[in-house]
């Protein structure tokens, strides 16, 4: 059974939830003061602004990456002040970041680094990661759950690939933020399943070119739209296209 979402409106209703809801985790930081290296990732979204995911994000440990399975999906993180490193927490502060890239293993240092098998840990934006710890640390101890994604606008379907394939990254979802399964159809075609490729990019084998587009799309949440006739059948690879529809879940 699905984990269901909390959506927390204040720390300390967030706190007082049951602490089963709690995972314990690492974070550390990266992409510099102003989190520019974090755009693009292992999710595809390219400019994380443009996308809809902005500064507050994070590359997930593979324990939580789930080989793209986890792209967009939002979480709430504390400090952990009770273990070990928590004294550089920064008390009665939380930040809701989105899962945008990988942390990879690093199999150079012993069992893979902080993001090695195993280890739930967040890589988090500097911007992000220090709403919650001292800079000086590095590396603080958490506590994380998956949460509501909350977005501005619609699901953005952006198109790549090349005659018969094509590429398409699923952005901004809220809800549960991630991508489930995936559909396509031209004007010519009925519905045709996609799989994923990679990150947050689906693939269909199909020649689609020169047909307008419409999708549907299951989250990890099992709320399923149909996106409508979105793309119109002039586009063209690389270009992005806006809807006015989002998840609740």
């Amino acid at each position: 059974m699905a984990k269901p979402l909390i959506l927390c409106t204040a720390l300390a209703a967030c706190l007082a939830l049951a602490a089963a809801d709690w995972s314990p985790g690492t974070a550390t930081f990266y992409g510099g003061p102003d989190g520019s290296d974090t755009m693009g990732g292992a999710c595809g979204y390219g400019n994380l602004y443009n996308a809809g995911y902005g500064i507050n994000n994070a590359a997930l440990s593979e324990t939580l990456f789930k080989d793209g399975a986890s792209c967009g999906q939002c979480y709430l993180v504390i400090c952990d002040g009770s273990r070990p490193g928590g004294q550089y927490c920064k008390p009665g502060t939380a930040i809701t970041v989105s899962a945008t890239n990988l942390c990879p293993a690093n199999y150079g240092l012993p069992n893979g680094g902080w993001c090695g098998p195993g280890r739930p840990h967040f890589d988090m934006s500097q911007p992000a990661w220090e709403n919650i710890g001292v800079y000086q640390a590095g590396v603080i101890p958490v506590l994380y759950q998956q949460v509501k994604c909350w977005r501005n606008g619609g699901v953005r379907f952006s198109i790549a690939g090349f005659n018969y394939f094509l590429l398409i990254n699923i952005q901004n979802l809220a809800g549960s933020g991630s991508v489930g399964a995936a559909w396509i159809k031209g004007d010519n075609t009925g519905w045709i399943q996609m799989s994923r490729n990679w990150g947050a990019n689906w693939q269909a084998l199909s020649g689609l070119v020169g047909q307008g587009l419409s999708f549907a799309v299951t989250s990890t949440g099992g709320q399923y739209i149909q996106f409508l006739n979105v793309v119109p059948g002039w586009w063209q690879f690389g270009m992005t296209f806006n809807t006015y529809q989002n998840f609740d879940y």
